[in-house]
Parts: C-alpha cells; sequence; structure tokens
C-alpha cells in the first residue's frame, strides 16, 4: 500500500513512498485433508462473529470468544458502536496447527464504513484458536508482523460528520475533530474542481492520540512520521477495485501549522484519495506529489517563492536543478531541504504543465502516465501523445521556467515562506 504525507515544517508536502502495509504473516502448513477441514471450521467459526458484530448482537459476538480472551475483544467491540460500520469481515488465508487443540490462523480483516468506502480497507491480523469440545474459540488476534492496528484498538473513538468528511478520533477533542473535517469539507470540492473524474468526493480522516499511535495505524515506527502532519494510505494498483484509503494526521505536527497549512495538507492529501484509482506503479513520484501540489495551491494567493523557498534558494546560489526530482530524491531520512526541492521541483512540473498548456492537459498526462502498463515508457509516451514533447525539451523548459519563476526579485531577500 502506498502513503503520502505532509511535513509540517513547510506547507508544501512531505509524503511517504509506497508504504506496503499488508506485509507477510506466519508460514502455514500445507492444507490437507483435516488440515483444510480446520480452515473450513475456522473460517464458518470468523463468518458467523463479524456477522454478530455487524448485528450488534453481543452473546452472539462473544460466543466465538475463549472467556479469558473476552473482556479484551468486547472492549474493543464496544468501541466499535461508535464507528458508523458498513461491512466486516473475515478471510482465513492460512492456519498453522500449533499444539493438538491450538491454531493460529492468519486473517485478511476487512471493513468498509457506511456512506464512504466503495470497497473495503484491508489488514492482515493473527487470529489464535483453541478448540474445546469440538468447537473452535479465539484466545486472541492481533496485526501480523508490520501490519496496522486499526484505530479503535487504541481508545474510544470520536466520529465526527462532515458535508464530504467522516473524521474519526481517539485521544482528541470533539472540536478539534470539528475543525478537522471543515477543512476536509472545503478540500473535496476544491479538488473535484481541478480532477473532474469519477472518485467518491468523500473523504475519511483518522486522527490518532500520538505521534506513536500513528505510526500504529502505518504499521511502522512513529518516529517515520516525525514532522509529517499528514498520511494518506493507498494501493497504487489503480482501478476502481482498489481498497478504500484513510488520510491519517499526525497530531503533533498538524497541531503546528496555521490555517492556511491545516488547509493545505488536507487539500494535498485529497487528491492522493481522488486520483488513487489513476495513480500506478508507471507514476513518478514527482508527478503523483506535484499534482498534488498543484491542486492544493491552485487559487491560492502564494507567490512562487513563498511555496518553493528551498529551491529558490537553491536558484539564487547558482545551484538550480539539472534534472526532474527521481524517486529516491523523496526518501525520507536525509537532507530535509533536498528533500523539499525535489516536492518543491515536482509542483513546479505541473505548474508549468498546467500554465502553458492548459489544466485539461496537466490531467490528461497523468491519466495517461498511470494508463502505461509499466514505469519504463509512461512518462516518455504520455509526453508525446498528450504534450508533444520529449523528455529532454520537457527537461529544459521545467529548468528554465523553475529560474524564471524563482529567479525574479533575488536582490530582495531569500523570499522564506512565511510560517503557516
Amino acid at each position: 500500500m502506498a502513503g503520502q504525507g505532509y511535513g509540517a515544517r513547510r506547507p508544501a508536502v512531505f509524503c511517504l513512498l509506497a508504504l506496503l502495509l499488508a506485509l507477510t504473516g506466519l508460514v502455514g502448513c500445507t492444507e490437507t485433508g483435516p488440515a483444510r477441514a480446520t480452515t473450513r471450521e475456522v473460517q464458518t467459526l470468523l463468518d458467523e462473529h463479524a456477522r454478530a458484530l455487524l448485528a450488534r448482537d453481543e452473546p452472539g459476538y462473544r460466543a466465538a470468544l475463549d472467556p479469558a480472551y473476552a473482556p479484551a475483544a468486547l472492549t474493543v467491540y464496544r468501541r466499535l458502536a461508535a464507528v458508523p460500520l458498513d461491512g466486516w469481515s473475515y478471510e482465513v488465508t492460512g492456519v498453522e496447527r500449533t499444539a493438538p487443540d491450538r491454531v493460529t490462523a492468519r486473517v485478511d480483516l476487512g471493513y468498509r464504513l457506511r456512506g464512504h468506502d466503495r470497497r473495503p480497507v484491508t489488514g492482515a491480523r493473527v487470529l489464535d484458536l483453541t478448540e474445546r469440545d469440538g468447537r473452535w474459540y479465539v484466545t486472541g488476534d492481533r496485526p501480523a508482523p508490520g501490519a496496522p492496528r486499526q484505530l479503535w484498538e487504541q481508545g474510544d473513538v470520536t466520529v465526527v460528520r462532515g458535508a464530504h468528511a467522516l473524521v474519526l478520533g481517539v485521544g482528541q477533542q470533539r472540536a478539534r475533530l470539528r475543525e478537522i473535517a471543515a477543512a476536509a469539507d472545503r478540500a473535496v470540492p476544491a479538488v473535484a474542481a481541478a480532477w473532474p473524474e469519477d472518485w467518491a468526493r468523500r473523504v475519511v480522516v483518522l486522527v490518532p492520540g500520538t505521534l506513536d499511535a500513528m505510526g500504529e495505524l502505518l504499521g511502522a515506527p512513529g518516529d517515520s512520521y516525525r514532522g509529517i502532519a499528514a498520511v494518506t494510505t493507498g494501493e497504487t494498483r489503480g482501478g476502481a477495485d482498489a481498497p478504500a484509503d484513510r488520510v491519517i494526521v499526525n497530531p503533533d505536527a498538524y497541531g503546528v501549522l496555521g490555517d492556511f497549512g491545516r488547509q493545505l495538507v488536507l487539500t494535498h492529501e485529497t487528491v492522493h484519495v481522488a486520483t488513487r484509482a489513476h495513480t500506478t506503479p508507471s507514476t513518478p513520484v514527482w508527478l503523483s506529489e506535484g499534482f498534488a501540489d498543484w491542486v492544493a495551491y491552485r487559487g491560492a494567493d502564494r507567490t512562487p517563492a513563498q511555496a518553493a523557498p528551498e529551491l529558490r534558494r537553491a536558484v539564487r546560489d547558482g545551484e538550480p536543478p539539472v534534472r526532474l526530482p527521481e524517486d529516491a530524491d523523496f526518501a525520507f531520512g536525509g537532507d530535509a531541504e533536498a528533500l523539499a526541492r525535489a516536492y518543491e521541483g515536482g509542483w513546479l512540473a505541473c505548474e508549468l504543465i498546467a500554465e502553458r498548456r492548459g489544466e485539461e492537459e496537466l490531467t490528461a498526462f497523468y491519466r495517461a502516465v498511470g494508463a502505461h502498463p509499466g514505469r519504463e515508457g509512461a512518462v516518455e509516451n504520455a509526453l508525446h501523445d498528450v504534450l508533444d514533447t520529449t523528455p529532454e525539451e520537457f527537461t529544459e523548459d521545467w529548468r528554465a521556467y523553475v529560474k524564471e519563476r524563482l529567479g525574479q526579485g533575488l536582490s530582495g531577500g531569500s523570499g522564506s515562506r512565511p510560517r503557516p
């Protein structure tokens, strides 16, 4: 699964690259004979368990639980009462017998939120079960190694509904969640105006209580997201059947932004939700992040110097970029200023296309790149077919454009962006 994030250091986006949230689970045995029968029994038990959860049938839900595990499971069950679920299912992908009366099951959990998800969000889980008197009981349920936790595993969930947004928070004041919902509500029509493709025009935002909790929702250490105000999860495989996205807010980094920065964050992340079906492994990061920034800045009262301070500083110092940003330039953990220049360069590439060729050509270019069967040749073919140019010509035009837009008024100071 892919994730994109937004940096608190500057109101341009520091997005994550190709975040894979469905990682390997436990290795199971070949399921023949009795093993296949056990798998069917576990699947049947979990199907009944899921139906009871959706029906809010607590006795039916409790029936699948071992008494020792029931208090922990029922805590999560009660937290889910606030969540508008429209679907909940388990798919058993493997079973390993760990003792004569015990098994460990690898399971894909899928759930949908009412009115927001066309397809379920999925997550890999590991369930422990024990057998008594010919019946299986769940004794444990946890994320698979490297897979994310769910928000309701972290605490009581507060739900705020907007016109276009659904915000779920843990450990957050309702007033703050309302502010986030209002910003997301403004983001959706702004994105729809720039990206008039078929998409849900709705967004789901998760707001955990801490940075570490954010990391748990992404299946990675919280420190990986320090300074990143929000991340969008999703699979860059394209197609209408891709799992639903979630925008996950870092409560620490998001909280230090001003009103403009917060709006920019949620508009940018909403672009990733809107374009997901057309964002594929063929799409370079400079295009996906540059386009999201372009939409977020579209119509905003910000000069290029304010929007791209690090790249402007490089131009001022006589070190303008010589090539378009590569995927590796967007990696975290390195030079923050170089990372900023990569995002700013992607934004200016999209700004160049929109200004010189028009917004419709920019969106057509984005779609054409994502529709290509592989990364090799995707940008080259789209440049030829949509923009009637070559990679070499486009790069030279972009380099000149960067100098033109960021080289103005250099004697007047660095032009660093005001703190949002």
